[in-house]
């Protein structure tokens, strides 16, 4: 197993007008004046790179970025316009309401002939299809459970204690080998890849890059904390059939150990959190906080949304025959 050194990841290569004048400003001094082009696409690349530059100075940030830049006024202001932008639109693309028994039966129905990216990478992806999969969910993977930790001070009771205990066992139980993001880094070394933090963002197009902003958007602001309950329940939920087509599709490529042990993880430890967060932490919250149960509902239907987008997305271009990453030669 290789040992993660400290981030080295750099600026990214600008997608538009706005990352490029994000870039720019903070290769400079904090504290001086923020100004950036307007943008209007709520699902740009351009708007996407931006928010994730943007919330990476809050997780590893950038060697060549002051740190100050973290907390400063002026690209807060201007974050907040994206966040709006975003939000607004994520608002648009649900249904809304406040019905939790349903929006929590859709998840727990499990299709007789399930469909999406792990689907074909089990009955029929190569080692290719699977290869491209790993790097798009390499963004994710790479800060796996690190959003929810902010919601841990804004939670109360049984709520608080449950999600920290789920947390604990994202974080490896205690043990830096276990954590899941380290487990992931592992999966990328036996795939052949690069384990590097964040070393494929340039290659990883805005549908993966929205559903990680989405996590943490929800995660930074304390109003949004019954949505991001309501996405880390989604994920728990949903996640131990994925996992499992993940581990069959695997084992019919022959796959390096290290690959299918990350998705083993996840059958037997999220069958456990389901429990957990539709139990305890759903059920604590709402129990203490009646009024987040629309925000829950949304924080379901918004990662739905979002997931099928990324599916749409990498599944159309491999039932074109072309690379779903943004430059092929990655």
């Amino acid at each position: 197993m290789t040992v993660l050194s400290a981030p080295v990841s750099t600026l990214p290569t600008p997608r538009g007008p706005a990352s490029a004048a994000l870039c720019d400003a903070l290769r400079g001094e904090p504290g001086t004046a923020v100004t950036m082009p307007a943008v209007t696409d709520p699902f740009g690349e351009d708007l996407h790179l931006a928010l994730h530059t943007c919330y990476e100075l809050h997780y590893q940030g950038f060697p060549e970025v002051d740190g100050e830049w973290e907390w400063d006024a002026g690209l807060l202001a201007v974050r907040a316009e994206w966040e709006r932008l975003y939000l607004d639109a994520l608002r648009d693309s649900v249904p809304g309401g406040d019905d939790l028994d349903a929006a929590l039966g859709t998840l727990l129905r499990t299709p007789a002939e399930s469909s999406g990216p792990s689907a074909y990478l089990r009955d029929e992806g190569d080692w290719s299809h699977m290869r491209e999969y790993f790097v798009h969910r390499s963004i994710y993977h790479h800060k796996e459970a690190d959003p929810y930790a902010w919601v841990i001070p804004r939670l109360r009771g049984q709520a608080k204690a449950s999600l920290v205990a789920v947390e604990f066992d994202e974080f490896g139980g205690g043990r830096g080998d276990r954590v899941h993001a380290r487990l992931y880094a592992d999966l990328l070394d036996g795939a052949g890849l690069d384990s590097e933090y964040l070393h494929y963002l340039d290659v990883v197009p805005e549908p993966m890059l929205a559903l990680v902003n989405m996590m943490s958007l929800f995660g930074l602001h304390r109003r949004l904390r019954g949505a991001s309950v309501g996405h880390f329940a989604t994920v728990e939920i949903t996640s131990p059939p994925g996992a499992a087509r993940m581990v069959a599709a695997l084992t019919r490529l022959d796959a390096d150990p290290a690959c299918t042990r990350f998705y083993r993880e996840h059958v037997e430890a999220d069958a456990v959190h389901e429990q957990v967060m539709r139990r305890e932490v759903i059920g604590d919250l709402l129990d203490r906080e009646p009024d987040q149960r629309a925000a829950v509902v949304f924080g379901i239907q918004v990662t739905e949304f979002l997931e099928d987008r990324f599916a749409d997305h990498v599944l159309g271009a491999w039932h074109a025959d072309r690379s779903s990453l943004r430059d092929g030669s990655w």
